[in-house]
């Protein structure tokens, strides 16, 4: 059974053999490329895509990442203390008439 050191040794010895290979074969990979943006009339705008409509994903302002601060009630239950802020789905206890659960505005 090999060694750590011998191990370490033919690892070191793959890498360079696989960094050599690869430059190899990635120059013969990029004539090719640009042989056939040649034969076609390519430029790198048409390979790099179009770009869409609207913002490009991620480049919020900030807006939308920072958190929104709960909205102020606007409704209160006497009976119970609960409140609710007039959005989203209303509670039940509310009612056929929620102006007589309006909170004061100071």
């Amino acid at each position: 059974m090999a060694t750590y050191k011998q191990l370490m040794a033919q690892k070191e010895a793959l890498e360079s053999q696989l960094a050599e290979v690869r430059a190899n074969e990635l120059a013969g990979v990029i004539e090719k490329i640009r042989g056939l943006m040649v034969d076609y009339g390519l430029t790198p705008e048409d390979i790099e895509g179009k770009r869409r409509r609207g913002r490009p994903a991620g480049s919020s302002s900030g807006k939308a990442t920072a958190a929104k601060e709960p909205l102020p009630p606007k409704y209160r239950d006497p009976k119970t203390g609960k409140t609710w802020s007039g959005r989203g789905r209303a509670p039940s206890w509310l009612g056929k008439n929620p102006n007589r659960f309006l909170i004061a505005e100071e």
